[in-house]
């Protein structure tokens, strides 16, 4: 318990302690602060840029895809109104079709082996059944259903979602284009198809790390782009039944069934006009994700980048190992110092202190003073302290020393003259003058003859010590003889 006391009783702290403890407050407490603020504003401009960075990822996969849709668009356009499927189409007489087709076949075989990327080129008569394609399963389907087929014939190129083929079962994005008579009238529908694959690459290509991933949805919140494949289909938010059937009618028949990936967090996305982020909680990768996204401009498509939260943190965190680092190290170096000043201070402090015990138990030898010396030549506040010290301490050593001469030779006056007081007190008394006569006749023989001497002599010793018994005083007979 008096430890504990001792270690949080500033007062009682050593010199050395408080300023060190000082010092390192002095520079920790506003560096603390300034680092957290600045801390706190490079993460915010750091999450910032990590958003935008995957905002324009997005951005330029969505221009890519856009300029790959563009310019498949113009080129079936340009097909549609090649002078062979004009003229075929236009044919009035079935023996005049039967001519042209050879020509239709051949403009229909050279588009398809224009792109490796094109899986099939056909064309859709104003009912919307195929009459020509680069796949004979095509022919003579009808696919009046599709939505490409319900826009073209109304005179508007159209582009698709990612659709699943009804006859060939592979997924595809279909172009279509009406194909019009020198006079204007709409005859039929060019529709060339791409691969779905070659859409996916385009999008699976935008890969950050291995926690990342890019995935596209359409106008209604399908995934029509995914790396996992297994979620192709799927609405990232919950639709309405109606809905549901709705989008199935244009998909095939193989998808009458769209599940929902149930992340509301993902639905302001679906359509949305201008680039943002987001995050959501994936149940597929078990953690918490971020997205940057951005809207295709001649599609309602969005584009989105996913990426782990803990890929995303990764710049965040070395910011705040970078701060804690530059505290530490800083921290340390003050820490260093003020524990080097602190001591630097304290000591010439301790050997003050040391020496005035000494000088108080008068044992202030030359070691101690030779400590002094070598601290007295700073030329701080301290030295000059030392300085002042040694001169007090020489001084307080002599005046020592005349104190105890005059104190020795008070001691020998006194002693003279308590037994000069002792001696007149013995001298002075009636029995002592007595004895002294009879010593005084002895000497002088005038003894009496009715005394002996050995009588005589006891009788005066029993006087004597009678004598001192009743003054209590410590007189040495020797002295009283030379008195007598």
């Amino acid at each position: 318990m008096k430890v504990l006391h001792r270690l949080f009783y500033i007062p009682g702290w050593p010199i050395a302690t408080k300023i060190s403890v000082a010092l390192i407050s002095a520079v920790f407490i506003p560096m603390s602060f300034t680092t957290y603020y600045n801390l706190r504003e490079s993460l915010d401009r750091v999450e910032t840029a990590e958003y935008r960075k995957l905002e324009l990822l997005a951005i330029s996969t969505v221009s890519r895809l856009e300029q790959l849709i563009i310019d498949i668009q113009r080129f079936v356009i340009q097909v549609s109104g090649d002078l062979n499927v004009v003229d075929s189409m236009s044919a009035n007489t079935p023996e005049r079709q039967k001519t042209l087709y050879p020509r239709l076949q051949k403009t229909l075989e050279n588009t398809y082996r224009s792109n490796p990327d094109f899986d099939a080129v056909y064309i859709l008569d104003i009912k919307g059944q195929c009459i020509a394609a680069t796949d004979p399963t095509f022919i003579g389907q009808n696919y009046a259903f599709r939505q490409y087929y319900s826009s073209a014939i109304q005179g508007q190129p159209y582009v698709s979602s990612i659709l699943m083929g009804k006859t060939t079962r592979r997924p595809g994005l279909y172009f279509s284009s009406p194909v019009k008579s020198e006079s204007g009238a709409i005859v039929g529908v060019m529709v060339l198809k791409i691969k779905g694959q070659g859409i996916w690459a385009i999008v699976d290509s935008l890969r950050l790390s291995d926690q990342s991933y890019a995935f596209l949805v359409d106008q209604e919140g399908v995934v029509v782009s995914h790396p996992d494949k297994s979620l192709l289909y799927n609405t990232v938010f919950p639709l309405s039944p109606e809905r549901i059937k709705q989008i199935s009618s244009d998909r095939g028949d193989g998808l009458t069934s769209i599940k929902s990936l149930n992340i509301p967090e993902l639905k302001v996305m679906v359509r949305a006009k201008q680039t943002g982020h987001t995050n959501y909680y994936s149940e597929f990768e078990k953690k918490r994700m971020i997205v940057g996204f951005a809207p295709m401009k001649i599609e309602p498509w969005v584009l989105g980048i996913s990426q782990s939260r803990e890929q995303f943190e990764l710049p965040l965190n070395r910011l705040i190992l970078f701060n804690i680092s530059s505290v530490m190290i800083v921290g340390g170096i003050t820490a260093i110092i003020a524990l080097l000043l602190g001591s630097k201070i304290s000591r010439p402090i301790r050997a003050l202190t040391e020496a005035a015990q000494a000088l108080e138990n008068e044992d202030f030898n030359q070691e101690a003073h030779n400590t002094l010396v070598k601290v007295s030549d700073r030329q701080d506040d301290i030295g000059q302290l030392v300085s002042v010290y040694l001169d007090m301490a020489k001084k307080v050593r002599m005046r020592n020393q005349n104190l105890k001469m005059q104190v020795q030779e008070l001691r020998i006056e006194i002693d003279e003259t308590k037994r000069a007081r002792h001696v007149e007190e013995i001298t002075g008394n009636e029995h002592f003058q007595n004895v002294q006569k009879k010593i005084q006749k002895i000497k002088r023989n005038e003894v009496t003859a009715r005394e002996t001497e050995i009588g005589y002599y006891e009788r005066l010793q029993n006087q004597v010590r009678s004598l001192k018994e009743r003054s209590h005083l410590n007189v040495p007979v020797s002295d009283i003889t030379k008195i007598v």
